[in-house]
C-alpha cells in the first residue's frame, strides 16, 4: 500500500468536528480519535506559571468519549475511515465494545476501525479500574470480541475475566464483515498476541526506525504463525517530534510540558539511548504516570533534571523537511500509514499557532520523498 497520512480528530474540548470535512477530502488515510479519561501531563504544571496554555484552558483533562465521538464523526463524512486511536480493554466490557464497533461501522457505512489497546494507569485506576494483568485481559476482551462477531446464535465462554452464558450478538455485520481491528503495542508478548487478531498496528513508543522494523516482523512472524497474511496488517505510527527551526527548538525544549515527553519513557527504554531517567531508575513510563498524584515539587525537580538532548535523541527535531527525512526512514523501515504529531505545539501558544500549517508541510514533504514507494 502507498505511503499515507492520517489526521488527528480532538476528542477534547473545544471539540474540532468542523475539521471532519477537511480530513474526508482524500488526502488522509483515515482519522484518528484518542480516547482518555485523563491526560498524561501533570496537573501541577498545567497552570500559568509553567505554560500559556493554561490561561486558555483551565484543564488539560477535558476529554469526551472516543466511542461516541467517532458515532458523529461517521455520520459527518463520507469517505475517510474512522478509528479510535485507543480504547482500552480494561475500562469497557468487550461485549459492549464489539457492539459499540458494529454500531458506529453500520453508521459509517464499513468505514470504522477499532483501534484498541491494553490500558494505562492514569485512565484506570483513579477511576477504580482493575488494571491487574491488562496484558491477559486484552488478549481474552480479543477473543470475546471476535467470538461474538463471528458466532450465530448463543455463545458461552468462560475465560479468566469474562464470563458468556447463552449470550449472543445477532446484529449482522455490515456487507458480511467486521470491523478491521487495529492494536497499539509494543512489548513482545503484545505483539504476538496482536499478529493472530488485527488488521493494523501502532507501536505504543518506537523511537528509531530500526526498532520500528523488528517490531513490525515480530508482528508480521506471529501473523504467519496463526496462518494469517502478515502482509495485509497495515503498519501505522503516530512520531511524536518537534517541529521548528534551531532556536524555536531550543526554546521549545525549554517548556516543562514538552520536558514532560520524558514521562512517557520507562527507565529503561532511555538507558538504551545513554540517559539517565530524571524520575529514577525505576521509572515505569506509562505504567507510572498519575498526573493528579505527581506534585508540584517533584515534577518541578523533574524538569530540572531532564537533559535536554535525551528529548533530541528521542524524537525528530528540526525544520519541516528535516523532520520529513526521519520520517522516510521509518517508512523504509515498514511504516505505511503516518500522524506527524507536533508537540512544539505544547510549548506555548505561539507555537501552537503555526503548528498545523507546519505539520502540513512536513506531511507534503513525506509524500514527496516517499512517492511511488509501495
Amino acid at each position: 500500500m502507498k505511503v499515507q497520512p492520517a489526521a488527528f480528530l480532538r476528542t477534547t474540548l473545544p471539540l474540532g468536528v468542523e475539521m471532519i470535512e477537511q480530513y474526508d477530502s482524500g488526502r488522509y488515510h483515515s482519522i484518528w480519535l484518542p480516547d482518555h479519561m485523563v491526560s498524561f501531563w501533570p496537573d501541577t504544571i498545567w497552570t500559568p506559571e509553567f505554560t500559556d496554555l493554561a490561561t486558555t484552558s483551565h484543564s488539560p483533562h477535558r476529554h469526551l468519549d472516543a466511542m461516541v465521538v467517532a458515532g458523529a464523526a461517521a455520520v459527518m463524512s463520507r469517505n475517510v475511515p474512522i478509528a479510535t486511536s485507543v480504547i482500552d480493554t480494561v475500562r469497557r466490557h468487550p461485549a459492549m465494545i464489539a457492539q459499540a464497533a458494529l454500531t458506529i461501522d453500520h453508521l459509517s457505512k464499513g468505514r470504522f476501525i477499532l483501534g484498541i489497546g491494553s490500558g494505562e494507569t492514569e485512565n484506570t485506576v483513579p477511576y477504580g479500574f482493575d488494571f491487574r494483568k491488562p496484558v491477559s485481559r486484552f488478549e481474552e476482551a480479543l477473543h470475546v470480541i471476535r467470538l461474538l462477531w463471528e458466532s450465530e446464535g448463543t455463545v458461552d465462554f468462560a475465560g479468566q475475566f469474562y464470563k458468556l452464558e447463552h449470550a449472543r450478538m445477532d446484529t449482522d455485520l455490515y456487507d458480511g464483515k467486521p470491523p478491521r481491528i487495529w492494536a497499539g503495542c509494543s512489548g513482545p508478548r503484545m505483539l504476538e498476541i496482536a499478529g493472530r487478531y488485527v488488521d493494523g498496528w501502532w507501536p505504543s513508543g518506537t523511537w528509531a526506525p530500526e526498532d520500528y522494523a523488528d517490531k513490525l516482523c515480530r508482528l508480521r512472524l506471529s501473523a504467519e504463525k496463526a496462518g494469517r497474511d502478515p502482509a495485509a496488517i497495515v503498519p501505522a505510527n503516530i512520531q511524536m517530534c518537534l517541529l521548528g527551526d534551531e532556536a524555536e527548538v531550543e526554546e521549545m525544549l525549554d517548556q516543562p510540558l514538552v520536558k514532560s515527553i520524558l514521562l512517557m519513557l520507562t527507565a529503561d527504554e532511555l538507558k538504551r539511548f545513554g540517559h539517565n531517567h530524571p524520575m529514577g531508575p525505576a521509572w515505569r513510563g506509562y505504567q507510572d504516570i498519575n498526573p493528579g498524584i505527581l506534585t508540584r515539587e517533584r515534577i518541578i525537580r523533574f524538569c530540572g533534571e531532564v537533559d535536554k538532548q535525551a528529548i533530541r535523541d528521542l524524537i525528530p527535531c528540526g525544520t519541516p523537511k528535516e523532520v520529513a527525512r526521519t520520517f522516510k526512514a521509518f517508512c523504509d523501515a515498514g511504516l505505511r500509514v503516518f500522524k506527524v504529531m507536533d508537540y512544539g505545539g505544547m510549548a506555548g501558544l505561539k507555537f501552537a499557532a503555526t503548528s498545523a500549517a507546519k505539520v502540513i508541510e512536513t506531511e507534503n514533504e513525506v509524500l514527496r520523498l516517499t512517492e511511488g514507494m509501495n
